[in-house]
């Protein structure tokens, strides 16, 4: 492990394999392009989730996180590369993946029941066990009483939290998160943070969380991955090395979070710059 010494405090970034367990989900060498081939998002993406991890993935906008996620789900394919999880090639949408949109994507025509209950309708599930599996996580979301309500009837934080409870129902053993928190205000998304933390203590999921807010890579993550600009590529894997169970307002008190911050937003800052954005 490779130690660079920021602010004499040393923050680690981690190789592929040090020290760590059978991945759960590795990404080899990913390329992608669109408009045939006139837009390249990915380029020699390589990057390896621990089971029960929580990965956070920051970069510039527009430097393929979304696509990313995308391929990980199965959604789309790479045009060179290939996906793994746990050792089988990911080549369509599966069961044990799920995904988190930013913009919650709910069914504005569902009840808060019926949106939860939504993924385990398509896989099939028996009456009782839809039902009881959609009382629990509801709870778990602190929703219960919400069940005939329809998203429009919703805050923006209780949509979220119903996302939430979509993709846990199915008992996923990787939920993919894609900015979920994005379009919330400060005060709620700050809720969320702690809310999803409390969820995974519960349910130790791997998670595969993407975000602009350097802030909540550090506050969520184990490790952070940061990309560079287009094509996106894995420029850095940082262990955040702060222990668990986590205090969000602890953390952004501690002198480890100040040190972090500071060292991915000057490693950050190039890769923002040579995408064209304002630093």
């Amino acid at each position: 492990m490779s130690q660079h010494n920021v602010g004499g405090d040393p923050v680690a970034t981690v190789p592929r394999s040090a020290g760590r367990k059978s991945p759960r989900i590795v990404v080899d060498r990913v390329g992608k392009s669109f408009r045939r081939g006139a837009v390249a998002a990915l380029q020699e993406c390589s990057l390896e989730i621990q089971p029960s991890e929580v990965l956070c993935v920051i970069g510039p906008s527009g430097c393929g996180k979304t696509t990313l996620l995308r391929i990980i789900d199965g959604l789309i394919r790479p045009d060179t590369g290939r996906v793994l999880a746990d050792g089988e090639e990911i080549t369509r949408p599966r069961r044990d993946l799920a995904m988190v949109f930013q913009h919650f994507g709910l069914f504005p025509w569902k009840t808060v029941s019926g949106n939860v209950a939504y993924g385990l309708r398509v896989q099939g599930r028996p009456d009782h066990e839809v039902r009881a599996t959609v009382r629990h996580y509801l709870e778990m979301v602190g929703l219960q009483g919400f069940e005939g309500h329809y998203p429009y009837q919703l805050s923006g934080g209780m949509q979220q939290r119903v996302g939430l409870a979509r993709a846990f129902a199915v008992d996923p053993s990787v939920l993919l998160m894609d900015e979920p928190f994005g379009s919330l205000d400060a005060q709620t998304r700050e809720v969320m943070q702690g809310e999803l933390l409390r969820l995974w203590r519960i349910q130790r999921k791997t998670l595969v969380f993407v975000t602009h807010s350097i802030d909540e890579a550090i506050i969520l993550g184990d490790r952070v991955a940061l990309m560079t600009h287009r094509p996106g590529r894995i420029k850095e894997l940082i262990d955040v090395g702060i222990p668990r169970p986590r205090d969000p307002e602890a953390v952004r008190g501690s002198p480890r979070y100040a040190t972090l911050r500071r060292y991915i937003w000057n490693e950050l800052k190039p890769e923002v710059a040579r995408s064209g954005e304002a630093p």
